[in-house]
Order: structure tokens, then C-alpha cells, then sequence
């Protein structure tokens, strides 16, 4: 059985999703036959699972109307991107290709069905949902810091719009940033930040040549992503052209 692999197939997608290309892997019996993908450390996992308990312990006291506040990540409210974080940690490798099957290919209607199934009845069965995988290390494929940067972002993604304050482990950032600046995977950082030198003003790191854009390691990275919001944060004469590829 062929099928599509995750760390190719992410950044060769129409405007809909639909599987546009992608390298292969050979699916046998219950092994998984992937390129090589080095795992995630457990100094890693223990980050991943810190920064959900943290972000869980965030969310409790929200009202309902709060739930319903747009993210950072366009289309989706807070509710919607906790649903998207619950679903990633529950994905094995071999349940995200039947996953990805079932949802022909379109990996924004499989984000779409994810949701729907861990979105539950109510803002209450959403967090409950997320508290089930608070310490989950299962992962789709890809690379280890994928999932780091995952809960990085997207907790931040939550947190931002509700003016929520959280002190992210530096270190953690620093490690998603070096992973960034290099991979053009689903998000394009390593285009985005192409021609421009980025440097940490609260942690030793720099990256690239070109027209400075400074701050927080944290914002550096949601600013890598494309997150306009981050953008203020930021200081420098790169900043306006990091704006216009957001």
C-alpha cells in the first residue's frame, strides 16, 4: 500500500488542501516504513507536557463567551485551535494516514473533522477533552520539533487574543527558532525570514543577514509562523517586510 508522507506532502497543497504532490512511503502490515525522522527527545516531552498543564490551567477560568474569541489562526476561535491541539496529541503515525485517507487527501478537511470530534458538547467537554492528553506523546509524523512548536504557537495563538500573560521556557523557543529557520514546512518560515537577520533581545540568538527585525524569542517564532499579531512586539527596519510576506 502507498501512501503520501506527512513532512513532504503539508507544503504542496492547493488553496483548499487537496493533495497537490508529495514523496511516498510503503505501509505494511502495522509497521510504518517512513524517512528517518529523529524523535523527540524526553527533556522535549517534558516541555510539551508542562506547557499543555500550563495552558490548561490558563483556560479554566474563562466564560463561555471568552471561548468563542477568534485565535490567532484565521477561521479558528481559542475553542476550536484547544480542539485542533487535543486532536494532534491523541494522532498516532498510523492514525494519521487512515485519517488522512478518510478525508480524501485534504488535509484542511481532516483539520476540519479533527475539531468537530474533539470540540464535544460544550466549552467544559472541550478542556476536558485537552486534560486527557495533557501528558500524551503521541504524535502524527514528522520532525521531533514539530510538535514543540506546536504547543509553543498555538498556546499562544490562545493566549495572545485573550490577553493572557505566560513566561515560556526560552530555551524551548530557541530550539523551535533553530528548527524554523531552516524548514519551509507547512508554515514557509524559512521564506518568510529569507534576506532578513532576526536577534533575541531577551536570550542569546541571532539568525541570517539582511535588515534587523528584534525582540522576544517567542514572538520571533509566532512571527515566523506569519501571525501578523506578533508583528507590534517587533523592532527594526526588517520588520515591514516581514509584515508584507505575514
Amino acid at each position: 500500500m502507498v501512501l503520501i508522507i506527512y513532512s513532504d506532502f503539508l507544503r504542496r497543497q492547493d488553496k483548499t488542501g487537496t493533495l497537490l504532490a508529495g514523496r511516498v512511503f510503503e505501509l505494511s502490515g502495522r509497521d510504518l516504513q517512513v524517512n528517518a525522522v529523529k524523535p523527540a527527545t524526553t527533556d522535549m516531552w517534558d516541555t510539551i507536557h508542562h506547557e499543555r498543564t500550563a495552558l490548561a490551567a490558563d483556560l479554566r477560568p474563562l466564560t463561555e463567551p471568552q471561548w468563542a474569541t477568534p485565535s490567532l489562526c484565521t477561521g479558528w476561535t481559542v475553542r476550536d485551535v484547544l480542539a485542533h491541539m487535543t486532536a494532534t496529541a491523541r494522532t498516532g503515525q498510523a492514525q494519521f494516514v487512515g485519517k488522512f485517507v478518510a478525508a480524501g487527501f485534504n488535509f484542511k478537511s481532516m483539520q476540519s473533522k479533527d475539531i468537530d470530534s474533539e470540540l464535544g458538547s460544550s466549552p467544559a467537554e472541550t478542556l476536558s477533552r485537552f486534560n486527557s492528553v495533557l501528558n500524551s506523546s503521541k504524535h502524527p509524523p514528522g520532525p521531533a520539533h514539530t510538535w514543540l512548536g506546536e504547543v509553543l504557537v498555538h498556546s499562544e495563538d490562545i493566549r495572545r487574543p485573550l490577553g493572557i500573560q505566560h513566561a515560556y521556557p526560552r530555551d524551548a523557543a530557541v530550539q523551535v527558532a533553530d528548527f524554523y529557520k531552516n524548514s519551509n514546512l507547512l508554515i514557509g518560515a524559512k521564506n518568510r525570514i529569507s534576506g532578513l537577520r532576526l536577534r533575541a533581545t531577551d536570550i542569546d540568538w541571532s539568525h541570517g543577514d539582511g535588515p534587523e527585525v528584534s525582540g522576544p524569542i517567542v514572538s520571533l517564532v509566532v512571527a515566523m509562523t506569519g501571525r501578523k499579531a506578533v508583528l507590534d512586539d517587533l523592532a527594526g527596519e526588517g520588520v515591514a517586510t516581514l509584515r508584507s510576506r505575514a
